[in-house]
């Protein structure tokens, strides 16, 4: 078992990086910062954090955490 098969979830998949580079804030089309522990990419202008599940970002405001959340 590796370390990521312990995380809740199961293993985490890598998420494409010239993806990460072309992708923005669907509310304030400005860049995002990847979180590779949470699995989320940020929005600091939006204050928002979209989940990537299976690899796969989702970008639906409605999906996203707010960053005073926990």
């Amino acid at each position: 078992m590796t370390s990521d098969d312990k995380k809740p979830g199961g293993p985490e998949r890598r998420v494409d990086p010239k993806l990460l580079e072309s992708l923005v804030c669907p509310l304030t089309k400005t860049s995002l910062d990847y979180d590779a522990e949470r699995q989320e990419l940020i929005s600091r202008a939006a204050g928002l954090a979209y989940p990537i599940r299976d690899g796969i970002p989702i970008m639906l405001p409605e999906e996203a955490r707010k960053l005073d959340e926990r």
